[in-house]
Formats: C-alpha cells, structure tokens, sequence
C-alpha cells in the first residue's frame, strides 16, 4: 500500500471537497458549500502564501491540511495558521493527522514562520486531545467573528 504527503494540486479540488464537506459536519460553525469551499481551496493553491497538504493512500486522497502565512505583530512576523485538518474516520488514529501537521509546519518554517495556531470547535474533544498530544496549548484568546454584506 503506496502512502504520500504532497501538496495539492488543481486538479485535487473535486477530490478535496468530500473532506471538507466531513470536517464542516463535525464544526457547529461552519455549513458545507460545495461552490463556497471548491472556490476556496482554488484561492489557497493560488496563493504562494498558503498551501494545502494531502496524504494519499493507493491514489485516494484520505487527509489534509491547509495552512496560511499571515504576519503576527506578537511574533514580530510569520506565523502559520492552519485550517481544514482532517482526515477519513477509517485512518484515524494511524498518525496521519500528526504527519500532515509535520508537512505544514516544515512549509511554513521555510517562510520564516515561528508560531503556528489553529482554531477548534470547542465541543470536538477528540480533537482537542489529539492536539494536546501534539503538544499544542489552549491560550484565553476566544475567536470572534462578524459578517457583512456590500
């Protein structure tokens, strides 16, 4: 059984779209919208500044990850936020999830990044606790969001 991490490619994104149409019914503030998220991910792989991340099992892509460089005034520049990390229920627990993690943030240490930071639903706590055996650490910053419309 051949497995391989490797960034994604235009051609992935109808593949990519069952995934996230998995990790938005796990997310209680997130709606799948296949339009929406077929778009987005066409954004992220335009951008030298982001990448996406899948690991593929026998040519199914069975995870990813999306990571974006933004700049932290705290850090005094890079830092890597990660999106979209999720993985097909069967090949959990496989270290699957760690290794895509592993492939972002070698990427993004590559451009210069120092921090890396995520969001999680607060209710996933399967995933909180992977994260914490990642060596991840809740801050007491809380997400805030607002949409608008012009």
């Amino acid at each position: 059984m051949s497995q391989v991490i490797r960034r994604a490619r235009t051609e992935d994104t109808e593949n990519m779209l069952p995934l996230l149409r998995l990790l938005f019914s796990i997310e209680e503030d997130f709606t799948f919208d296949a339009k929406k998220q077929k778009h987005g991910l066409q954004l992220l792989m335009q951008l030298s500044s982001a990448a996406i991340f899948l690991m593929e099992k026998d040519g199914n892509i069975i995870g990813m990850v999306t990571g974006q460089i933004t700049i932290s005034t705290a850090e005094g520049g890079p830092a890597l936020l990660i999106e979209d990390l999720v993985v097909v229920p069967e090949q959990r627990g496989k270290g699957i999830a760690r290794s895509l993690l592993e492939s972002v943030r070698h990427w993004a240490s590559t451009k210069g990044a120092s921090r890396m930071q995520l969001l999680a639903d607060c209710n996933n706590k399967t995933a909180l606790s992977f994260y914490e055996s990642c060596g991840w650490n809740q801050t007491q910053l809380i997400c805030l969001r607002k949409f608008h419309k012009e």
